[in-house]
């Protein structure tokens, strides 16, 4: 089969297209005829050296994909398989690695029905994203409802990102005040047009004090946080009581002096976590809770997939180049 590998660590030239041997599916895998790859973040760290391939995972970049069920695994399609899938389904899927390949294997567990009325490149920028989404600010972080029985609000880090425009419209589809930084004024008009009730230039606006302003010095009750460093202090100045930051990743620097007092007498938590080494069992948990709470906002049409730009895989130097100069809003789609 014809695949994307990383030839050596460095510029996003070091990708080139070759040839590899089909995955060997094991036990509770498929696989699956790969029609799209998501590209997101972690790829790119994996080209650079800086994300190491968790054991028994593909060495080639890609972890979601869409396409087509093509062969099960002895057993794959027993129990353990909540969405009836079998050869054939359409689906997307989450995986350890290997998705910028025509041939991906999957956990059947990690695999979710596509979404009717979505097309291939839709479908495959959904996992990564909304596994991450969901597991950090709703089973993490828990966003829900405050005291009195209000919606608590949620403040996004990095709106335009996949990542963000994901919590952007998942938390309001689901009646929460969401807040959303970015790095331009048309990015803030981005956040706002997915639904954000306020998007906040980080380059000319301290968002500690414009998220005080519109909480009535209240604070957000969570914060989705993929930046880390000095902002980790800042995000705790913005909280209100009881207030969550679920921190996903460090673009901002691993490192960050905190007023520990602060966590004590607000009664504030901080919490952190990777998605990609967890287990297929947790994973798969995620997916029927996708199955069950997001998968009907696609149908009835609040939430949709936001896609900036598409790459074949020859061109998929150019595709990694698009994520590291950030100007994009949205994900990035690689397709076969």
């Amino acid at each position: 089969m014809k695949a994307v590998e990383i030839t050596e660590f460095g510029a996003p030239e070091v990708l080139k297209l070759t040839e590899r041997p089909k995955p060997q599916l094991k036990t509770g895998e498929v696989l699956i005829k790969v029609a799209a790859a998501g590209i997101n973040r972690p790829d790119v760290l994996q080209r650079i050296g800086q994300y190491p391939v968790p054991p028994g995972a593909s060495d080639l970049p890609g972890l979601e994909v869409a396409g087509e069920i093509v062969e099960g695994a002895d057993g794959a399609f027993g129990a353990g398989n909540p969405f009836g899938l079998k050869v054939g389904s359409r689906v997307c899927a989450l995986v350890q690695g290997g998705g910028y390949a025509e041939f991906c294997a999957a956990p059947l567990a990690q695999c979710l029905p596509a979404p009717d009325g979505l097309s291939d490149v839709e479908a495959a920028s959904l996992p990564e994203t909304f596994f991450t989404v969901w597991s950090n600010v709703f089973d993490r972080a828990h966003l829900g409802l405050t005291e009195a029985g209000e919606k608590e609000t949620l403040l996004v880090q990095g709106g335009t990102s996949g990542i963000g425009v994901t919590a952007i419209q998942l938390a309001v589809a689901l009646g929460h005040r969401v807040f959303a930084t970015a790095g331009s004024d048309d990015k803030a008009r981005a956040c706002e047009a997915l639904g954000a009730e306020r998007g906040i230039n980080y380059k000319t606006e301290d968002f500690v004090a414009v998220t005080k302003a519109l909480t009535q010095d209240r604070g957000v009750d969570v914060i989705l946080d993929m930046v880390g460093g000095d902002y980790l202090p800042r995000e705790i100045q913005a909280l209100a009581t009881d207030g969550r930051i679920a921190l996903i990743a460090l673009l901002g620097g691993s490192k960050a002096t905190l007023d520990m007092g602060a966590l004590l007498r607000r009664r504030l938590t901080v919490t952190g976590s990777t998605l990609r080494p967890r287990s297929v069992a947790f994973k798969a948990a995620i997916a029927e809770k996708l199955h069950a709470n997001v998968w009907p906002l696609f149908a009835a049409g609040k939430i949709r997939p936001v896609i900036y730009q598409t790459f074949t895989v020859a061109e998929a130097a150019k595709a990694h180049a698009l994520m590291e100069s950030s100007t994009h809003v949205g994900k990035i789609v690689m397709t076969w």
